[in-house]
């Protein structure tokens, strides 16, 4: 000092000499200010060991005063400071060849860490006891950064001290064993594990690749005794921490299965098997479960195991040796899942097998309890095994799915009611039949118990308890929901969440991935069950008109949805979604592994969008939209929502089902729904980084179609933009898309017109599910309700004109347009009205609010009227007659409907009804439509000819089968045709000559119409006459048509029994019409009409005759409604009709005709005016009349020629009326007069065979006879042999039958 120099090892000796234990911040304060270094101090001080360790325990276990913060960064700095001076000193390499005291010296420093190491891990230990660490060792691990690189170490020597502390850890006191390790390893999980530990192993890895840890674990893991529990939570820490992790560890397990093989080393075995059930252990959403992965490496013919059958011998010797220590959740998977083994080697694996039961067994764990589908997962075995009583709810879960999607019992509950049949009648038996509610319509639970009873797998007595206890259950009608907790699940959560949000912006993805495992506890905790099996899509059914329930899953439901609004809303603010981090596709990552969790989820977004939608702020839409994207992303692939009631035909993924509560029926709905889907659909552009193949996946098509339809409607400018992939014409693209949603002062049609110009949107529309279709568009329109609609009736009209004519006409067909083909937009027109009417009433529920005040279906029948209009009159079709077209097209167009409705041969009772359904919604739409398009006009010679062919054939096909009563049709529809021939008529050259010709047309092929337009003539005179009036300048009504007039006043006067004119030149059947309706309008008495009668000569005139007949078929229409409507005044009058019909006709054979279906000849138009049930029934008429006539009738009919025949052909289609089940039902109090249906079988058959044994032989040839006798041989044998008996001719001998 005298001599003003510095020596530092008189310096040292002189601080020594003083002072017994150096303090480090006095060592920091000579070396920061290079009085005297550290490396020296190291080099020279023999006695460092002793101190150095003493004085870092001592530094790290001191806490400064609070509130000194700057005391906190010195004894930081001084630790950083000593801690990069030992690592420069002991991992720094030279390239030459190191001193003898420069290599103690590096010994001396790597011993010095590794202490401080040791001293870590042995207050892990000790804290397993204690539960208490210290702050020491926490601030310890906080120098394991890479910031120590600097001037003391290089980033070399820091990746060698990391790599050096991580194999000390991992072989630190290795003195758990392999056996220990298969035990215990269920408690060494990231939740379960010291926190230390985890941060310490943390800072190791975090400046490494994952590949690299991976590589170095496999290496230690080959060379060195280890530390198991170390290894362990070294590995279950990269998965947490690091997203990448699981794909390396798949292909290191790989590598290792694959090594085991070759060598048939055991070593490399375990370790694969522990590594893989420690990744299990952290659960699904980190990696694969057990029974994924045991499944995958040795359930299949390609294995690493099936190679020969050393390798089977190797694999099962191994699981055999571990099945003494093994868990049983392990053993289940290994019996429930066994490996791939050959026939021929079958023995092996069931001595396994068998091995493992006895030990499950021992374990208390009866093989009888275990699942039928026990998908044991690592995670799930961690906190015990399932209660017996839990599997067996679990099993019925399963069985109730696989039966609803298959139809079928499963194979495996099948086989577990003849060999596991204890546990099936103890647990699974028990557990299906649980008491509860019955639904009204049976679902899928109900379903499975039936077939299950059918199959005789349900014990009557068994199954009467349950009918019971439901019964007992609706009555009550109570449930109670409980739940036990340690801790207020709430609170847990609340604060989880809490610091979930506070990472979202700032923190790092290993933070946020452990945050997240602890939530998906919590959530286990409220939700209950095990995680579903993710290498199948499971089917959640959500009640949507229930009320969410227990409270407590309402309340933990709104807690998740609000945090996720306030996280997106903070991450908004800091960045836009592309670029965000992955906070929000891993919160919503945690939720699919739950059933329950994700039916109450759909639930409440249901109820809010479809019931509160109105009331929810920007920030709230904003922020479920955000959350249904990544739901739709994430539980799609897993899992399919089916909507209690069934509001849409099947199963579907989240975002759809979601979609259905978003309605459009009125203004507020629309409003909501915009707004909704705009948030929705922008969030998923921007999230796909404008990349269509990635947007697909985060925007949801049933939001952007709803868009597509609700955007050119609520905002007329985007009508009017010419819009293509590329962007807006005459735009620059859109670049601050998300900047506007978010914006609090845009409004949603700013966000909208900025969305429809921007060329991302419009890329999805060339993906197929992306496109708006003309009919999805109909659909959207007609749920409108226009007295609460947007837009104005005159708004509504153009609106609904440029969508068709601009938007869709023009539009390809496989886009969802109509290709330019009027006819396309038409028939998609008449197919959207009419499933209008026919719709199901659960979905017409959903979309019609309760004030039912009138959907859009008249605007858009007016739209209809409009372009059949225009193709009627421009000939868009490109023929040269437009209406033609027309006509043919309508009438094509139902005919395809009807034949869709009808289907089979024989059709169904539902199918007819159906039917029915179908033509009364038709006729309503016919009405609708200008009646001259009804009418096809054809164009010959230059001369233009009505054409009524169609129009008698769709009568006759169509209108016939929906008649009410059968055999007339409506006053409405019989006018509107008939108004249409008038018409149509108007566009030829002769009018009067063209309806003449088509009345005759109509007379004769088209018996139905004209019947009808005789019953109405009285409504409908006035009304042809003032048309043809209009249209011909004054002309009377054409001849044919005065001709019903004339017919009418013909038969007012037989009816009245007045002199009569002559007979019309009329057909008989026009004759026949006008008398019923004259008799039936005046309602004489029988007297009177017996007199009518007696005016016409049916013995002597062919024309008389047939009109009766006609009349009689008539009446026998009259009495066969009555038969089935029970109607007994009515039924008296109509057969006191057919008595006097038959008086008169009964000697000719010509009334047998109307009977007999087959040999109808002149009076074979008959079938064409009724029904087809009717001219079923007309052997039930036959043998209903004739067995309540007199005995003098009868015997006049006896003598009638054909009438056995007609008695046989009529009894034996009776017979199979009554086979087949189509005869008319008893009725409970039938009327005096009528026959009991039940009765007249068996009188028709006492009748029969009194009419033969009073037939003579000749009245029949032998070929005859043959016919009747093979027609009844197979029906009713005893009336062929009556046949036989009384009309076959006695043969001489038996060797001259063949003559």
């Amino acid at each position: 000092m005298s001599q003003g120099a510095l020596c530092p090892k008189l310096l040292w000796q002189e601080y020594r000499r003083d002072q017994r234990l150096p303090k480090l911040e006095v060592l920091n304060q000579l070396h920061c200010f290079s009085f005297l270094s550290l490396k020296y101090i190291l080099e020279s001080d023999d006695g460092v060991r002793v101190w150095l360790v003493s004085r870092l325990k001592a530094l790290c276990s001191w806490t400064p005063p609070r509130g000194e913060e700057e005391t906190k960064q010195v004894q930081l700095r001084v630790l950083s400071t000593v801690v990069g001076v030992l690592v420069g000193c002991g991992f720094e390499l030279n390239s030459e060849p190191a001193a003898p005291d420069q290599r103690r010296t590096s010994l001396l420093c790597c011993s010095l860490l590794d202490e401080m190491l040791f001293w870590l891990l042995d207050t892990v230990d000790k804290s397993l006891t204690s539960q208490s660490s210290g702050a020491g060792p926490g601030l310890w691990i906080q120098i394991f950064d890479a910031s120590l690189c600097g001037v003391s170490a290089s980033a070399e020597a820091v990746q060698r001290f990391f790599t050096h502390s991580l194999t000390q850890a991992l072989t630190y006191k290795p003195r758990l064993t392999v056996s220990d390790a298969v035990t215990l390893q269920s408690d060494w999980t990231f939740a379960k594990a010291d926190p230390l530990l985890m941060s310490l192993f943390r800072k190791l890895a975090v400046i490494f690749s994952v590949e690299l840890l991976l590589r170095h674990l496999q290496q230690v893991l080959e060379t060195h005794e280890v530390n198991w529990k170390h290894v362990l939570c070294f590995l279950s820490t990269l998965l947490v921490y690091n997203p990448c992790a699981p794909p390396s560890l798949r292909e290191l397990l790989s590598r290792l299965l694959t090594s085991a093989f070759e060598g048939y080393d055991l070593e490399h075995m375990i370790t694969a098997f522990l590594l893989a059930r420690q990744g299990a252990l952290e659960g699904a959403g980190v990696f694969s479960s057990y029974s994924d992965w045991f499944k995958m490496s040795f359930g299949g013919s390609s294995g690493f195991h099936a190679s020969s059958k050393k390798s089977l011998v190797f694999l099962l010797k191994f699981l055999s040796d571990l099945v003494p220590f093994e868990p049983p959740q392990y053993l289940k998977v290994h019996i429930l899942h066994p490996p791939f083994i050959p026939v021929k080697h079958r023995s092996l694996l069931m001595e396994y097998i068998s091995l493992a039961k006895t030990r499950l067994a021992d374990l208390k764990e009866s093989v009888e309890d275990m699942g039928l589908y026990e998908d044991i997962s690592g995670a799930g075995g961690a906190s015990g095994s399932t209660q017996p009583q839990c599997q067996a709810v679990q099993d019925v879960e399963k069985a109730v799915s696989l039966f609803d999607s298959t139809g079928r019992i499963s194979a495996t509950v099948m086989e577990a009611s003849i060999f596991r049949r204890p546990y099936f009648l103890t647990r699974f038996l028990p557990a299906l039949l649980k008491p509860r509610v019955l639904p009204v319509k049976a679902d899928a639970r109900m379903s499975l118990i039936e077939a299950l009873k059918k199959a005789e797998k349900l014990p009557a007595a068994q199954y009467s308890s349950y009918v019971e206890s439901c019964q007992r259950q609706r009555r009550q009608d109570r449930s109670v929901v409980c739940l036990d907790a340690a801790d207020d699940p709430l609170e847990v959560l609340e604060v989880q969440l809490q610091e979930f949000r506070g990472l979202v912006v700032d923190g790092n993805d290993g933070d946020m991935m452990a945050q997240l495992s602890r939530i998906s506890h919590t959530l286990c905790v409220v939700f209950p069950g095990r995680p579903d099996d993710l290498m199948e899509q499971t089917v959640i059914k959500v009640h949507v008109d229930a009320r969410l329930s227990p409270e407590l899953h309402v309340k933990v439901i709104n807690m998740i949805l609000r945090n996720f609004c306030q996280c997106t809303l903070d991450a908004s603010r800091a960045n836009p979604p592309n670029k965000q981090n992955l906070w929000a596709s891993r919160f919503v990552s945690v939720l699919p592994g739950n059933t329950q969790l994700i039916c109450s989820l759909v639930h409440r977004l249901w109820d809010l969008f479809h019931n509160q939608g109105s009331s929810l702020s920007a920030a709230h839409v904003l922020g479920l939209a955000a959350f249904v994207v990544h739901l739709h992303g994430s539980v799609s692939h897993s899992s399919l929502i089916q909507l209690v009631p069934p509001i849409l035909p099947k199963p579907v993924p989240v975002g759809e089902a979601v979609s259905a509560a978003l309605v459009c029926s009125t203004h507020t709905d629309m409003l909501f729904c915009v707004r909704f889907c705009v948030a929705a659909v922008c969030y998923g552009i921007c999230r796909g980084h404008s990349l269509p193949q990635q947007q697909q996946d985060y925007v949801p098509s049933s939001f952007y179609k709803k868009l597509l339809y609700l955007i050119p409607r609520l905002l007329p400018e985007a009508r009017r933009t010419a819009v293509t992939a590329e962007g807006a014409v005459g735009e620059s693209p859109e670049k601050n898309l998300w900047s506007s949603a978010t914006d609090a002062g845009a409004t949603w049609r700013t966000t909208a017109w900025r969305l429809w110009r921007h060329a991302a949107f419009h890329q999805l529309q060339d993906t197929p599910q992306y496109q708006l279709s003309f009919s999805d568009w109909l659909v959207n329109e007609l749920r409108v309700q226009r007295s609460e609609d947007a837009l104005s009736d005159p708004e509504r009209q153009e609106y609904q004109q440029w969508a068709c004519l601009e938007l869709f006409l023009p539009r390809a067909e496989e886009q969802g347009g109509c290709g330019g083909d009027m006819r396309i937009l038409c028939s998609r027109l008449l197919d959207a009205v009419m499933d209008q009417q026919l719709k199901d009433q659960s979905l017409e529920k959903l979309h019609q609010r309760a004030s039912a005040t009138g959907t859009c279906l008249p605007d858009i029948i007016s739209r209809l009227q409009e372009f059949v209009y225009e193709m009627e009159v421009t000939g868009l079709s490109g023929s040269r007659s437009g209406r033609a077209d027309v006509c043919d097209f309508l009438f094509e167009f139902i005919s395809r409907r009807c034949s869709s409705t009808v289907s089979s041969v024989s059709p169904s009772v539902s199918s007819e009804l159906s039917l029915q359904h179908t033509l009364n919604t038709w006729n309503r739409v016919l009405l609708a439509l200008p009646p001259l398009l009804l009418v096809k006009l054809k164009v010959e010679g230059g001369r233009t000819t009505l054409d009524c062919t169609t129009l008698t054939q769709h009568v006759n096909q169509h209108q016939r089968k929906v008649c009410s009563p059968a055999g007339l049709m409506s006053s409405h529809l019989t006018s509107h045709l008939l108004r249409g021939v008038l018409s149509a008529s108007v566009s030829c050259g002769r009018p009067r000559e063209e309806v003449n010709k088509a009345w005759t047309q109509i007379s004769v092929h088209c018996p139905l119409l004209l019947t009808s337009a005789v019953r109405w003539w009285e409504r409908l005179s006035p009304v042809l006459s003032s048309l043809w009036s209009r249209v011909c300048d004054g002309e009377p009504l054409p001849e044919q048509l005065q001709l019903l007039a004339d017919c009418r006043h013909w038969a007012h006067s037989v009816a009245r029994c007045l002199s009569p004119p002559p007979m019309p030149p009329a057909p008989a059947l026009l004759l026949a019409s006008s008398l019923h309706r004259a008799w039936r309008g005046r309602g004489g008495g029988n007297q009177s009409f017996g007199a009518a009668l007696n005016m016409l000569r049916p013995e002597r005139v062919s024309q008389d005759r047939q009109v009766l007949v006609f009349l009689l078929f008539l009446c026998v229409n009259d009495h066969l409604l009555t038969l089935l409507c029970l109607q007994e005044k009515s039924d008296e009058e109509s057969l006191s009709l057919c008595s006097d019909l038959l008086c008169v006709l009964v000697d000719s054979s010509d009334w047998l005709l109307i009977f007999k279906s087959s040999e109808q000849g002149v009076y074979q138009s008959v079938t064409m005016v009724t029904s087809d049930e009717f001219t079923r029934l007309m052997p039930w008429a036959f043998y209903s009349l004739l067995l309540q006539q007199s005995a003098e009738l009868l015997q006049r009919a006896l003598r009638c020629p054909g009438f056995l025949q007609a008695a046989v052909l009529c009894y034996t289609s009776l017979l199979q009326l009554v086979l087949d089940g189509h005869a008319p039902a008893s009725a409970a109090e039938p009327p005096e007069k009528q026959l009991d249906p039940s009765q007249i079988l068996s009188q028709a058959k006492r009748f029969l065979l009194r009419v033969i044994s009073q037939t003579s032989a000749a009245a029949l040839s032998s070929a005859q006879l043959r016919r009747l006798e093979s027609q009844c041989a197979d029906v009713d044998p005893e009336v062929a042999a009556a046949l036989s008996v009384h009309l076959g001719a006695p043969s001489l001998s038996p060797e001259m039958d063949f003559l």
